[in-house]
């Protein structure tokens, strides 16, 4: 891997306090002493499934990065998340995906648990006994989250569970599942038919597929769950009954489209890294490629969406952390952080000619893996919908705004 810049840019420092410029070089620290040794070996056995980054992860009780002290986490908020998955991304794209997958069902905990539930389990993501998934994606319905068929059933003061999941991430790894189910009768408005449970990984019924490695992310696993007549007890519903959809919805939008805006972030920060390093090691004409204009007017374009992409993540986080409206914000910056990745490791691709198609080169596990960062959290389509119902003033649900208030208590130190 480039020497990627480990000193954060003048450019972020409205949004990073002086505990915030301490957790980034202990990321970059860690990235550099347990990630960085891991990483070819994750890309050759694309098969297995990464467990050991994720339990020193859970050793510094970064799953816990948003949880309050109260439940044994750091307390630290969405910018602090923030840098933690992007500078984990840049060297380990799959690394930082299971950090981020877990983060997305802690803030459904934070915003919807009662206090006994998280009493009962956000200590556990805290000491790094308990990896969570948030399990909504199916294989009919895919992202449609109003076609979801999973259903739930009252038995006495159980549910009953009966369906499929896909795509979840660190379904492997994950020792309980934020479930969304459907639990009223067709014809019920979607806003109130589905509701979120928590479903412990040994429940009789529930069953993880074989891990398939994807196209990218090698070591992170995001499989398939079967729930056959799984049975949970009451306590185990997160939210009101019929609450479902806004655990979804809100869940993706604080936590699933900045967390993705993260990895592509971390990813955009390598590719442009692993470009101007080879270009300046390449001689050509009495001196080096990055001498031609015409290679760095390219590198002039990837630099720029670079640092479009950089104040995107940041300034969107932290509005959030503000408290302050940004729904539409978290969107763009998780939509134009992805493109603009894209684009830049297509140039790089092209930049590097011939010897980025060879296996063993670091650039083509960049173009495998940002691939992943479009569809999760909804596509680029989905994200351009709903900025067109910010630019018409039709954005009527601020989940930002909306449980700003609620999680104010937990709101990071400004020191």
């Amino acid at each position: 891997m480039p020497a990627i810049p480990t000193t954060p840019p003048p450019a972020l420092r409205p949004y990073l306090t002086a505990r915030h410029e301490l957790l980034w070089a202990e990321a970059d620290a860690f990235a550099e002493e347990h990630i960085a040794p891991r990483a070819a070996r994750m890309e050759a056995a694309p098969g297995r499934v990464e467990r050991k980054v994720a339990d020193l992860m859970a050793a510094r009780g970064w799953f816990a990065i948003t949880v309050p002290a109260a439940f044994g986490g750091l307390g630290a908020g969405h910018v602090a998340k923030t840098v933690l998955v992007h500078r984990v991304a840049c060297l380990s794209a799959a690394a930082a995906a299971i950090l981020q997958a877990t983060l997305i069902p802690v803030g459904g905990l934070l915003h919807f648990a009662t206090y006994e539930q998280k009493g009962r389990w956000l200590p556990r993501v805290a000491d790094g006994s308990l990896l969570l998934s948030i399990a909504v994606t199916e294989p009919r319905a895919g992202g449609h989250i109003g076609g979801i068929e999973t259903t739930a059933e009252r038995a006495r003061n159980q549910w009953v569970i009966t369906g499929s999941k896909v795509h979840i991430g660190n379904s492997h790894l994950a020792g309980a599942h934020l479930v969304v189910a459907r639990t009223a009768e067709a014809g019920v408005s979607t806003s109130q038919a589905l509701t979120a449970f928590m479903v412990e990984s040994d429940r009789p019924g529930l069953s993880v597929s074989d891990h398939r490695p994807g196209l990218g992310l090698h070591g992170f696993s995001a499989g398939r769950l079967d729930l056959d007549h799984v049975r949970v007890p009451e306590d185990n519903v997160v939210g009101e009954i019929g609450q479902g959809l806004s655990v979804a919805q809100s869940s993706s939008i604080l936590y699933g489209r900045p967390n993705l805006a993260a990895v592509s972030l971390g990813i955009h920060e390598a590719v442009v890294a692993t470009t101007t390093d080879r270009l300046k090691a390449r001689a050509r004409y009495r001196g080096a490629l990055s001498d031609l204009p015409v290679l760095r007017d390219r590198i002039g374009d990837m630099e720029a969406r670079l640092r479009a992409g950089r104040i995107l993540a940041y300034q969107s986080v932290h509005l959030l952390d503000q408290g302050l409206p940004c729904d539409a914000d978290l969107i763009n910056a998780k939509y134009l952080g992805h493109q603009w990745a894209m684009q830049s490791t297509q140039d790089a691709m092209e930049l590097h000619g011939a010897h980025a198609l060879d296996r063993d080169y670091v650039l083509q596990r960049l173009w495998r893996d940002i691939q992943h960062t479009y569809p999760p959290a909804g596509t680029g389509e989905v994200q351009r919908i709903r900025l067109a119902d910010a630019a018409f003033d039709e954005d009527h649900i601020q989940w930002s705004e909306r449980l700003a208030a609620e999680a104010a208590w937990a709101r990071p130190d400004p020191t």
